[in-house]
């Protein structure tokens, strides 16, 4: 039987003050509805009535889930594959230059099929990969070689093990926030970095776009984070946020999704321009940009 959560308080900063925003469809999969909250506390929105842990992994079989599936079908997908060479490229820079190590440990969690642990080994880092879906791990280890572990071993690495540990929109899919932030900051060298990428539902492409916006993906993103309510996420488990960087390709490729959620079909020109202005209003501060890379120390 199907169970879901009713929060009567903000997730992150448990304040009681939530009200409705937005009812937004599950257009991957199911075509069911969810309503959207947020918190006037802190500004997190989040998913109500999601499905909790036992009952969410229907959501998530389906090939249109391209972290799971690796699929080119269809030119957004295909778009998306092309794209991804170049990002993961520019992710394991940003690992290097921040840590200031060409090599060391590093935890991948939320993997999908491999691709990043792969590029981050490729170029001499010990990698541990974890991904909870079984068919993500056996695409990773059938394309790419790559042994992922469960999700579940997480809780089992004694403190201090990894010099940067990777969250590419994984946070938000997350159902014990709080636990796995505790979790997050024990396994964290003491001098080591914390990569944590979400959207962001305070970009322009997500005011442009509203209830169509496909960055919400209900229910698998069971959190709607704003750089606010990072903040406050990050400061509850002592963390500090070190610096904010923009993901630019995000709001070009889920532009052309909310456009094809909005009209039934991709406007090309349309969403390319919105995707534009997005990035414009982000230019000089990558905490509007449609989905942010926080960079987290101890």
């Amino acid at each position: 039987m199907s169970s879901t959560i009713h929060y009567t308080n903000c997730p992150v900063c448990g304040s009681p003050a939530i009200q409705p925003v937005l009812s937004v469809k599950d257009y991957t999969i199911s075509n069911d509805s969810f309503a959207l909250w947020e918190c006037s506390g802190c500004t997190l929105r989040f998913t109500q009535e999601a499905p909790d842990a036992n009952s969410i992994n229907p959501y998530y079989n389906s090939e249109n889930y391209i972290s799971h599936s690796d699929t080119s079908r269809g030119f957004i997908n295909r778009l998306y594959q092309s794209v991804r060479k170049r990002t993961l490229k520019q992710k394991r820079k940003l690992v290097q230059r921040v840590t200031g190590l060409q090599t060391g440990s590093l935890l991948d969690l939320g993997s999908g099929t491999g691709a990043f642990m792969h590029e981050m080994r490729t170029h001499g880092w010990k990698v541990t990969g974890l991904e909870p879906d079984e068919g993500a791990r056996k695409i990773a280890a059938e394309k790419l070689k790559t042994q992922l572990e469960d999700a579940a071993e997480f809780f089992r690495f004694p403190g201090e093990s990894f010099d940067a540990i990777t969250l590419w929109h994984v946070l938000e899919h997350v159902h014990d926030l709080h636990d796995y932030m505790t979790q997050l900051k024990s396994v964290l060298k003491k001098d080591g970095c914390l990569f944590i990428a979400v959207p962001n539902y305070t970009s322009k492409d997500a005011a442009i776009y509203n209830e169509y916006w496909a960055a919400y993906d209900v229910p698998r993103h069971l959190y709607h984070f704003s750089p606010a309510s990072m903040q406050v996420l990050m400061e509850k488990h002592g963390l500090r946020i070190q610096q904010y960087k923009p993901m630019w390709y995000d709001s070009f490729y889920i532009s052309m999704l909310s456009s094809k959620y909005k009209s039934g079909k991709t406007n090309l020109v349309t969403s390319f321009l919105n995707g534009l202005r997005s990035n414009l209003k982000a230019w000089s501060d990558a905490r509007y940009c449609s989905s942010v890379i926080y960079i987290i120390s101890k």
